[in-house]
């Protein structure tokens, strides 16, 4: 799995949210965040921004280029 599949399901379970909440945070399907967690798609650009927006962390962290 790679690190950005990872960090995003992480930083989900540590705000304590469903998939289906993060997806309605970002106007996603929940099969889209099911899939960017199993690394089944990978997330553009712009929805890598909108995820770490909604979780409160930087696209940088994401991808994996910064542990903090």
């Amino acid at each position: 799995m790679s690190i950005t599949a990872e960090r995003i399901k992480l930083l989900r379970k540590q705000k304590k949210l469903t998939q289906s909440e993060l997806a309605e945070k970002i106007n996603a399907s929940r099969m889209a965040i099911a899939n960017y967690e199993t690394d089944r798609n990978t997330p553009s650009f712009a929805m890598l921004s909108l995820i770490a927006d909604a979780l409160d962390t930087t696209v940088d962290y994401l991808q994996g280029k910064t542990d903090t």
